[in-house]
């Protein structure tokens, strides 16, 4: 029996296949969406006590690895353009080395002026120090006269007047070298700060200039430092501790710490000390469950040389709780 189209009615037979077929599509969609529940090993262990402290009260915290120094921000004294850069990210460095050069040129320029005032100057000096050493010889001269009317007293008034004109001119001469040196001192000065140098022995662990770029030292609270460096052999690592854990940390007892995403890497860490000052909470861990309205006692360690550990890099650690405090729990 052949099926006419023409008598077919859309609401009563197509209308009803069209929804089976959207049933059945939507159920195959559901099916191959569902998310996969099968149970796997997380590809990053989380951070977990071994050891004595496994089965041992404790403290755990989130830290950030610094240098022995802290990170020590270099800037500028004077702006201008960067000349010359000497360093680079991973240089070892040591005190009073050169870090970078700012343009100079104008306070060299400067010191030539100074040092040709200073020649001047005493090229002046010695011309009014001889001028009045004659006028004086000759005023001794013509007082050691027996006879007072063999000289003028004109004449000796005009050499009493070029002795007292040659020691002014002496006074002004001297008074010009000594601002002249003043000026010479001041720009060499200025010259020295234009040479940027490392305060202290370190590692260079970043560098955010180039040469022929700009210098400022009136940069924003958000700029850059141009040089950041540190002492990293040893390196420090800063531990968070939550106010409300600080009664119960053991202060001087080792810390276990391991880097972020590494649990499997324990190393023992020295205790240093304890900064006495309670601050707000800035270093995050982006965890979900984290709190950052709180304040924190932050307590430094010292771990030995290795690879795991970079500056800036996150770490966790398990600190040993005070024994009056585990009695307590």
């Amino acid at each position: 029996m052949a099926i006419s189209l023409r008598n077919m009615s859309f609401s009563r037979q197509l209308l009803p296949i069209f929804a089976v077929v959207g049933v059945i599509g939507a159920g195959f969609y559901i099916v191959g969406e569902l998310p996969d529940r099968a149970i796997a090993q997380p590809r990053v262990q989380p951070p977990k006590a071994t050891g004595d402290l496994a089965n041992a009260p404790r403290v755990a915290g989130a830290g950030l690895v610094e240098p022995a120094s802290e990170i020590i921000d270099i800037g500028a004294a004077l702006s201008g353009l960067v000349t010359d850069l000497r360093v680079a990210p991973g240089d070892t460095v040591g005190k009073g080395d050169v870090l970078f050069m700012v343009d100079d040129r104008a306070a060299r320029a400067a010191l030539a002026e100074a040092n040709a005032a200073i020649a001047e100057a005493r090229a002046a000096i010695a011309e009014a120090s001889a001028a009045q050493t004659t006028a004086r010889q000759q005023l001794d001269l013509y007082r050691k006269l027996d006879d007072p009317a063999a000289v003028s007293r004109a004449e000796v008034i005009r050499v009493e007047g070029e002795e007292t004109a040659a020691t002014s001119r002496l006074g002004l001469a001297r008074a010009r070298l000594a601002a002249a040196e003043a000026r010479a001192a001041s720009t060499r000065t200025e010259i020295e700060r234009l040479t940027v140098r490392a305060p202290i022995a370190g590692e260079i662990l970043a560098v955010n200039i180039r040469p022929g770029e700009f210098v400022s030292t009136q940069g924003g609270g958000n700029a850059a430092p141009f040089i950041q460096m540190g002492t990293t052999n040893p390196l420090h690592i800063r531990i968070d501790i939550d106010e409300s854990e600080v009664a119960r940390v053991k202060l001087g007892a080792d810390a276990t710490v391991s880097p972020r995403g590494a649990a499997d890497i324990r190393v023992k860490a020295k205790f240093v000390r304890a900064e006495p000052l309670v601050v707000p909470k800035r270093s995050l861990t982006n965890s979900a469950a984290e709190r950052v309205d709180v304040r924190v006692m932050q307590v430094i360690y010292a771990v030995p040389p290795s690879e795991a550990f970079k500056v800036g890099q996150q770490v966790d650690a398990f600190i040993p709780a005070r024994a009056t405090a585990a009695k307590g729990n």
